[in-house]
Formats: C-alpha cells, structure tokens, sequence
C-alpha cells in the first residue's frame, strides 16, 4: 500500500509539472521527504501530510482515502527486505540510540518496547511480534551465528525501560555477551558529543557474498540503502562511532556501574586517550576484539 500511495503521489506530481522540490515546498516538507513517498523508503507519511498532498496535487481525496490502508500496513517492503538481509548477513554492526538492539533485547525488555508502538491494536498483536523477535535471537545460538558489534549510546543505559528490574536484568544480560567472543559491545559516552548518526539509530549487514547493505531507523520510520556508494558512507560513519566509542572492557565496566546504580564508578578516559585505544582496537587483525572470548553465550531462561 505505501508502494502504491507512492506510485499515485509520483505520478500526480509529474502530471501537474512539479518538481518533488516544488512539491515539498507546497506541503511544508523537505524534498527528500517526497523522496521517501514515492520510493516507500521512508516514515509512512501521517494524515495531516496526506491531505496536503492531495490539495497540492488536486487529487480529489485520492491520497486521503488511500492513508488508512498504508498506516495499518504492518510490514512495508523495506522492512521486510531488512529483515530477509539479517536472517543471512554473516556479519551485523549496530550503533543504537535509543533501545537495546532487538537481538539482546531480554524478554520483558522487548515487551516493554514493543508495547508503545503506535501501531500497536492488540495484546494478540503484541505477543505475535514478542514471538518473532525471540525467534531472530535463535540466531546467536546457531552453528551461522553472525559476528554481532553493537554500539550503545550511553542514553540506552540511562533509561529505565520497563522499570528498574527489567533494566537491571537487561543490563546484566549484555554483560554476558562477554561470555561469547563473536558479540561485541561497546558504549558511547555523553561526552563525545555530536556525532553523524544523531536522531537514529544505524545497522550495517554484511551479506554471504561480500556485499553490504544499511539500515537507518528513527521512532516512525526506517530505511533501508543499498546502493553501495552511500552504503559505504554509512559504514564509514559507524567505524568513527565505533573508533571513539569506549573499548569493549571499558564499556563493561561502565555498564555494571550502571546496573549498580553507581554512577560514579566508571572511569571514562578522555576523547584523546579513547582515541589512542581506538586505533589499537581497530588495528587488530580482521577487527577481532582486544579482550579473549570464553565459551557461547548462555541461553536465556525463560521467567516463570
């Protein structure tokens, strides 16, 4: 359906003689939203947009009819692309801002997320999609388990999703990974100020055959890029995340400073001696991390 809304919005566009500049001048938003629109790439486009859409376009109620049936659209192809990609990538880095990344995400974490969707219509809903992110972390448990670096924005500590027990366990299950020498996690501190991935979080997939595909994503909307040139610029800009983020011991430690509720008790090196470490990190031979790995992960028991 969103494919659909684009193909109208395109091709009303092109029959009134705009641009999708002009276009997103007479709608009040930047043209790479009418970009997202009429690729279905993007957030799905809210109700108040469809109607200006529709003036701008004279489609006689055409895009206002069809909202209803491209907001309730679940899975938009891009989504489902991205999830076809994860189930194969031999090779997952994550820069989260937000949220624990689905694929460490704890049981009662995941279900305190997934309950503020805002498509979210029911509690059959709500467990059908709890279900389907448990199954995707089958993965890391599998003779192809992908090697799997996430970086944590030091705000996804901070918050107490789900309250302070759920962020408790959470937190205490990424210190596992360390157990697992093919996840890596590390954290990036308030400190660090700006950075390129501001407002969203990242994903870069490496696929079985070399080639790479990335993954934005914000509160409503997500997009997935395949073109290897701009694929590149996004794996240059999680490799500077990743190059000032805390070492992967460095950033234990400061998660169970969290976990502890002791504040303080994290040591966070300065930007230039982060820096000095990055660089020997990042010289490691095919990025492996600079702590030994132990056994596999634990499973995760399932509370009573």
């Amino acid at each position: 359906m969103a494919a659909l809304f684009g193909s109208r919005v395109r091709r009303l566009r092109t029959a009134a003689g705009l641009t999708q500049a002009e276009l997103g001048a007479k709608t009040h938003v930047v043209s790479t939203r009418i970009t997202q629109i009429e690729r279905s790439s993007g957030a799905k486009p809210t109700l108040e947009l469809a109607r200006a859409l529709d003036a701008a376009l004279a489609a006689d109620n055409l895009l206002v009819d069809l909202w209803p049936y491209v907001y309730r659209e679940a899975f938009p192809d891009w989504s489902r692309a991205f999830m076809a990609h994860s189930a194969r990538a031999v090779s997952v880095r994550e820069y989260a801002a937000h949220v624990v990344p689905g694929l460490l995400q704890t049981e009662e974490y995941a279900r305190a997320v997934l309950r503020v969707g805002r498509t979210l219509r029911s509690d059959e809903q709500l467990e059908e999609r709890l279900t389907a992110r448990m199954q995707r972390q089958e993965r890391l448990a599998s003779p192809d388990q992908p090697d799997l670096w996430v970086v944590l924005d030091e705000a996804v500590l901070r918050r107490p999703v789900g309250g302070p027990a759920v962020m408790r366990d959470q937190l205490a299950w990424l210190l596992a990974t360390d157990f697992d020498a093919r996840i890596t996690v590390q954290v990036l501190p308030f400190d660090q100020g700006e950075h390129d991935a501001m407002g969203g979080s990242l994903t870069v997939l490496m696929l079985p055959d070399g080639s790479e595909v990335a993954y934005t994503e914000g509160a409503d909307y997500g997009q997935l890029i395949e073109d290897p040139a701009e694929v590149r610029r996004y794996t240059v800009t999680y490799d500077r995340l990743r190059a000032v983020a805390l070492p992967p011991l460095m950033s234990l430690d400061m998660i169970r400073s969290v976990m502890e509720d002791n504040h303080r008790g994290a040591t966070v090196p300065s930007r230039s001696e982060r820096r000095r470490l990055a660089q020997e990190q990042l010289q490691q031979s095919g990025g492996r991390k600079l702590r030994g790995g132990g056994g596999r992960i634990p499973r995760r028991r399932a509370r009573p």
